[in-house]
């Protein structure tokens, strides 16, 4: 069966309900978002929206309904009730009015099948004798993930500049390896197009010390540019990144060959962006280096400035 869903970009309804139905059934699938063009013309099995459905959606499938067996609009909400919006934000409110519930009447005129998420909505539109769908995880598949991640401030806008490209071929190799930054809604926009980066909003000292002791990091960057602000800059990095559990990739700039024997306690690295891209790759493959230079960094932590 070759079907075509057109959804709003990677979302849990696809993932909960139409992968496993396709899976189930064996079905050839393409995904498409609302967003692009629609497909030259040809012929498909079934066509099935996710959620919404827009007028040059409905314009494509008007054009091409000798070329479509069937279409399908699948919800996993009530869409098509303006009582049960009430509550939320007006923009949300319109985007459901033109997307879902202004589109009711025309998909029941097309013949369009309604699939949902629950009996509860099966009970409600039984008049539209709807399929019920089942949901499976869409967790089963995922890769476990290793965190790598750079904790720096405002002031360091300028490694996260620097390290967008880091990201972008480290992301693109090891699908093992997630990032997580803190940062601004400026820092999440510029940041949005790579996969799995997380930007979690600034926060005080003490949120900042309990978001540390939770477990599960795995490696930390500490980039220090050449610049007069970043030369008046303490090795502090190395206690933050030592206490989250993860070993360390630092500049080899004065600042912290204070602190970090390279290869020992974690890497001191020219700033070079490919030179750090091959560091992390490497670094994420080999769980025995990372064990021994992060007991050996917990070793120096403990005794510093002693040592």
């Amino acid at each position: 069966m070759k079907v075509l869903v057109v959804e709003q970009g990677a979302n849990p309804s696809t993932d909960f309900f139409i992968r496993p139905w396709a899976e189930d059934n064996q079905a050839q699938c393409e995904f498409m978002s609302l967003s692009s063009p629609p497909p030259a013309q040809q012929k498909w099995d079934l066509v099935v929206f996710v959620r919404y459905i827009t007028p040059a959606w409905r314009a494509w499938l008007t054009n091409n309904k000798n070329h479509i067996s069937r279409i399908a609009l699948f919800m996993d909400d009530d869409l098509f009730s303006l009582k049960a919006h009430v509550h939320l934000p007006l923009r949300y409110r319109y985007k459901l009015f033109k997307y879902a519930w202004q589109q009711q009447f025309w998909l029941k005129r097309a013949n369009c099948e309604l699939w949902v998420s629950t009996p509860w909505l099966a009970k409600k539109y039984a008049s539209w004798s709807p399929l019920v769908l089942t949901p499976s995880s869409p967790h089963r598949h995922q890769t476990p993930q290793k965190t790598l991640f750079y904790h720096g401030s405002a002031s360091h806008q300028s490694e996260l500049d620097w390290l967008y490209p880091v990201f972008e071929q480290v992301l693109m190799q090891d699908h093992s390896i997630s990032v997580e930054l803190i940062g601004n809604h400026n820092v999440r926009k510029q940041f949005a197009t790579l996969p799995r980066i997380h930007v979690l909003h600034p926060m005080s000292w003490p949120a900042y010390q309990a978001l540390l002791a939770r477990t599960g990091r795995c490696i930390g960057l500490a980039p220090l540019l050449e610049n007069a602000f970043n030369s008046a800059r303490a090795p502090t990095k190395f206690f933050d990144i030592t206490q989250a559990g993860a070993v360390g990739i630092y500049a080899d700039h004065p600042v912290y060959r204070s602190v970090i024997k390279d290869g020992y306690n974690g890497l001191l690295l020219p700033m070079e962006q490919q030179t750090w891209a091959d560091a992390i790759l490497a670094l994420s493959k080999n769980e025995e280096q990372r064990q021994a230079m992060q007991q050996q960094a917990l070793d120096t932590h403990t005794s510093y400035p002693s040592s």
